[in-house]
């Protein structure tokens, strides 16, 4: 066996490849481009490279959906059991046994055979606060990591505070894990390309400054790997494309009737058990959950005339993209190139739920990349803040609200075909065959780095 590791860069694509990437572009005489899998979201792509199968297969149908027999919408779940499909790991180790692997920051990290896991994991204490903290196994890696390089940066791996900051922690760790373990397959996460991508746009005004950050980390940590005889692959998820329209398909079915709420406070909550249609927003795509077949005849001539869907996926459309899962919507609904889907089912801002204002990926019943800014219209925001953390540190209960409503701000998003692709490049070019390759084919190839001389 042939040690690698896998470096996942998220939102590289070609037009990255330039004069602030030149290490990343060391690696581009082996590069193919990424057919992706739909949707290409983080959970769902990552699932896909690591098990060659399509969410059919393996379930993964978004970065959360509707749990039918909880009645509860959950997103960014940990634990690797509800992946469906067998992972790399244990096919691997049907070849050999002394295979091993280390899974530093990839998704649903948690309950898995790898041999070694570190993934965020705040903690939530009962007076409900949260702290900034992450999960190992090993269980001591936690507690070593923590010590040597700092706590984890959980604010900055998502939220408006978000930074370099937790990329190079990520980094750091995982050359610890290669030093200590020496994993024959070593799967690092860099997310640090998400964050702008996302706020700012393709065309952003500090995209040169994020690709020349996140190439310095890629260029250690691709030094320090072949310097171990570690063979490398540099690949990424999707391309983030510009967006400038956002749609509400939940205040789309609210107004044909469909959406149940729940009042508390004064404050709307969606209520999905008596709900006959609500959608489950997850950047440029939305599972749209019915109660009946009426409901779904509803719910698909409210949404499908809508300005910003492209396409509405009933049975034979799920079929067509390997969607066609139990835990898929009844319909899916997928975004127009300049258009990405809200989870907001209010009207009234001074009706939104209390979550609506926070950094809470839990809580809210789709993916809110709003979370990445603080609300333009707040006075004095960075004063606010500072007295919000006062009141944590003082143990008072505290909210820090500076989320916007506005989604006209967010100006990148992805999940749908774009014209740019994601990437697979790697160290060892000779495995390389022709120019694209399909997100279920990544698999194969990995175990050919490291099975193949």
């Amino acid at each position: 066996m042939k040690r690698t590791a896998v470096i996942d860069v998220v939102g590289l694509t070609r037009e990255h490849l330039g004069p602030h990437t030149p290490r990343i572009a060391e690696l581009a005489k082996g590069c193919l481009d990424v057919d992706p899998v739909l949707p290409a979201v983080t959970c769902t792509a990552q699932t896909t490279y690591l098990t060659g199968a399509l969410p059919r297969e393996h379930g993964i149908v978004a970065n959360g959906w509707y749990f039918r027999d909880l009645a509860e919408v959950w997103l960014w779940r940990q634990s690797n059991r509800l992946v469906q499909a067998p992972p790399i790991w244990d096919v691997a180790r049907e070849r050999d046994t002394g295979f091993s692997c280390a899974n530093v920051f990839w998704w649903y990290a948690m309950a898995t055979r790898a041999d070694v896991t570190l993934t965020p994991r705040p903690l939530y204490l009962a007076d409900g606060a949260k702290l900034p903290d992450c999960y190992s196994h090993p269980p001591e890696l936690r507690e070593e990591f923590n010590e040597r390089f700092g706590q984890f940066p959980l604010f900055s791996f998502w939220g408006p505070a978000t930074s370099i900051a937790a990329s190079e922690w990520i980094a750091n760790a995982a050359m610890a894990v290669e030093a200590k373990s020496r994993p024959t397959l070593n799967l690092v996460y860099l997310p640090h390309l998400d964050y702008v991508l996302q706020r700012e746009g393709p065309d952003g005004a500090s995209v040169a400054s994020d690709l020349a950050e996140i190439d310095a980390v890629v260029g250690r940590l691709v030094d320090f790997f072949r310097d171990r005889d570690v063979r490398v692959v540099l690949l990424s998820e999707y391309a983030i494309v510009p967006v400038s329209r956002p749609v509400h398909p939940n205040r789309l079915l609210r107004d044909a009737g469909l959406v149940s709420l729940k009042v508390d406070l004064g404050r709307e909550y969606l209520d999905p058990g008596p709900s006959r249609a609500f959608a489950v927003s997850d950047h440029q795509i939305a599972h749209v959950y019915t109660r009946d077949e009426a409901s779904t005849v509803a719910a698909r001539e409210a949404l499908e005339r809508a300005p910003g869907i492209a396409r509405v996926l009933d049975a034979a459309g799920k079929r067509e993209h390997g969607l066609d899962h139990e835990r898929s919507g009844d319909l899916v609904l997928l975004a127009e190139p300049d258009a990405w889907f809200t989870y907001y089912f209010w009207n009234d801002d001074a009706r939104a739920p209390d979550y609506a204002r926070m950094v809470d990926i839990h809580k809210k019943p789709g993916f809110d990349p709003c979370e990445l800014y603080i609300d333009p219209k707040l006075a004095f925001p960075k004063l606010r803040a500072g007295l919000t953390l006062a009141k944590k540190m003082l143990g008072f209960r505290y909210k820090m609200e500076l989320t916007p409503l506005d989604a006209t701000l967010v100006r990148g998003s992805h999940g749908v075909a774009a014209s740019a692709k994601p990437l697979f490049m790697t160290s060892e070019p000779r495995f390389l065959d022709g120019d694209s390759i399909a997100a279920t084919d990544v698999r194969d190839l990995l175990l050919d780095h490291v099975f193949a001389d």
